[in-house]
């Protein structure tokens, strides 16, 4: 069974940054696209930013330019790297990856960005 463990969330002032890692376990089989969502409350879940196997990438627009994502040395770790966070980025974070088809995510970790 495939898991997806997050770590890094926390509280930070707007301006600030933040890392977040994912580590899976469970598989032996790259997992592709591996990726990051979160979630704020009264919204939906919403995609952040994903990578493939071939390392192409996508972001969502409210990220470009201040997010980066990317794949560890490690099989099936990744990364969100967050810089100059608002506070319209506290949200609770999820990993999310994709095996055979199959949807797997994370617990989930929360980002709180202050004023």
């Amino acid at each position: 069974q495939v898991q997806l463990v997050e770590s890094g969330g926390g509280l930070v002032q707007s301006g600030g940054s933040l890392r977040l890692s994912c580590a899976a376990s469970g598989t032996a089989i790259v997992l592709s696209p591996m990726g990051w969502y979160r979630q704020a409350p009264g919204k939906q879940r919403e995609l952040v930013a994903s990578i493939e196997s071939d390392d192409s990438i996508n972001y969502a627009d409210s990220v470009k330019g201040r997010f980066t994502i990317s794949r560890g040395n490690a099989r099936n770790t990744v990364y969100l790297q967050m810089n100059a966070l608002k506070r319209e980025d506290t949200a609770v974070y999820y990993c999310a990856a994709n095996r055979l088809g199959a949807d797997y995510w994370g617990q989930g970790t929360q980002v709180t960005v202050s004023s």
